[in-house]
């Protein structure tokens, strides 16, 4: 019998609820058939204006990283699986958390820069991600512009540009800049074929010892207690699963560097749960440090350019030779195959280069070309993958032993969404957006930070006798020793 017949689902994925995307997820990652019996995800209907089901996507994806966390507690303490209930209404708050939280409060939400967004061309659209200002000003530059000028002036000069005639020479300069595309020319594209069909892809590459870390195993507060997870991200998705195993406690590490810049009103939200220690890897005793803090390591989350840490002696087959039981967790845009496998990307650019803006605008039907989803959802989906991912490589871990690369990417994700079908027509659309603080009250906290009172949406996700929360709360980045807990 096959895993799909043993659990039972619809043979379309068209066709499946959101606890069919949960064990349709689990069986592709051959963990114990048993353990969704222990899932109870409450909720239906729409969960945001949307003709994609975000709603599915959202109370899936964090239910299978959740019960993975459950799954390795018992692999601590030797019990039976712990119930996990993942609300579906809350699930879909937490997918819009970066735009849900107050300082003192006052709201932070300024994710974008102020010439990014879609953009017309002589021939199509483009949209340009300008988050970080060294992007913002290259692309400026690009254009024959200054730094000083304004997204009028750069949409003046766009038009003077065919849409795949931006698209290449900003990725030749490493910007971040694609051509609105449709269903049909995405599926055409050489890069839509080399995605693969499931979304987490983990494989084994290098021997090392079976069972947990001795320091993991015995009783804990969260079910994740002891983990020692060394991060380093940017921007949304992979630190949603650093943030995510936090929460079932997790030791993690966010690495940035002192030369980058940082992006406070996303860092607010998605740092809780962490310590946070800056790094500069082209200085030789910064890298030594984090070659050491890796070498004790349990997960070592990335999402930079495969090639960018390879080049510095940090890929995943040099800290698997540093540490036999390290997991290795990958984040990117496109994927580790096909012809954008080193392309810079972002969710806003996913959506707009594989078709779903314009399939979203028309289902819409008010004639827009584009139109972008109420949340980063790729973002967040794949967070909660990659987490997934990571606790599956680790169950695999301590029963056959070795070291462990985990994939997750955004176009991934946007695959998965996309094969879930779409709700008919506007239908989708036909509910409310969670615009502000007072729409979503009732699943908010508040507690001190450096920054001031943060109030910011709790974790969706219960665990019976290990309930999940963020005890670290945001700071200044750099604020800690580079050091574990434990």
């Amino acid at each position: 019998m096959s895993r799909t017949q043993m659990y039972d689902l619809p043979s379309s994925r068209e066709s499946f609820t959101a606890l069919d995307s949960a064990k349709y997820i689990w069986k592709e990652l051959g963990l114990p058939v048993e353990a969704p019996e222990f899932l109870s995800l409450p909720g239906e209907g729409l969960a945001l204006p949307s003709s994609f089901k975000i709603g599915d996507l959202a109370q899936s994806t964090v239910a299978v990283s959740a019960l993975a966390a459950a799954l390795i507690y018992t692999l601590k303490i030797g019990s039976t699986l712990p119930r996990v209930t993942v609300f579906r209404r809350h699930a879909a708050v937490e997918f819009n958390s970066e735009k849900l939280y107050t300082i003192d409060g006052k709201s932070h939400h300024k994710l974008w820069g102020p010439i990014g967004g879609l953009h017309k061309t002589s021939d199509g659209y483009v949209r340009m991600h300008d988050s970080f200002p060294h992007h913002r000003n290259g692309a400026l530059a690009l254009l024959g512009l200054r730094a000083t000028a304004t997204r009028a002036d750069a949409a003046e000069k766009m038009l003077e540009w065919k849409a795949q005639e931006l698209e290449d020479t900003a990725i030749s300069s490493g910007l971040v800049v694609t051509m609105l595309r449709s269903y049909e020319q995405w599926d055409a594209h050489p890069q839509s074929k080399a995605i693969p069909d499931v979304p987490i892809s983990i494989k084994c590459i290098a021997a090392g010892p079976k069972g947990l870390r001795p320091g993991l195993l015995g009783e804990s507060p969260k079910c994740l207690s002891g983990l020692r997870v060394l991060e380093l991200s940017r921007v949304i998705a992979a630190p949603v699963a650093g943030k995510s195993l936090a929460a079932h406690g997790a030791d993690v590490l966010w690495i940035t560097s002192p030369d980058l810049p940082d992006l406070p009103a996303l860092d607010r939200d998605l740092s809780r749960g962490k310590r946070t220690i800056q790094l500069n890897l082209n200085d030789a005793n910064d890298k030594l440090k984090l070659l050491e803090l890796a070498s004790t390591a349990d997960v070592f989350i990335q999402s930079y350019r495969p090639t960018s840490l390879a080049g510095r002696g940090i890929s995943a087959a040099d800290l698997a030779a540093l540490n036999p039981r390290i997991i290795y967790a990958n984040l990117s845009a496109y994927g580790p195959s096909g012809p954008w496998s080193e392309r810079r990307g972002f969710d806003s650019l996913v959506q707009t280069c594989s078709g779903m803006n314009v399939s979203e605008a028309q289902h819409y039907g008010e004639g827009e070309p584009a139109r972008p989803m109420p949340c980063q959802a790729l973002d967040h989906g794949a967070g909660y993958l990659l987490a997934t991912g990571i606790l599956a490589a680790l169950y695999r871990q301590v029963k056959l032993g070795g070291s462990y690369e985990v994939d997750v990417s955004l176009a991934g994700v946007m695959k998965y969404l996309r094969s879930l079908g779409q709700y008919p027509g506007r239908s989708g659309f036909e509910c409310a957006d969670l615009e502000s603080t007072i729409d979503v009250s009732e699943y908010l906290e508040t507690k001190p930070c450096e920054f001031g009172a943060l109030t910011a949406v709790k974790h969706s996700a219960s665990v019976e006798g290990c309930m999940p929360g963020w005890d670290v709360m945001p700071k200044s980045p750099g604020s800690d020793k580079p050091e574990w807990l434990d």
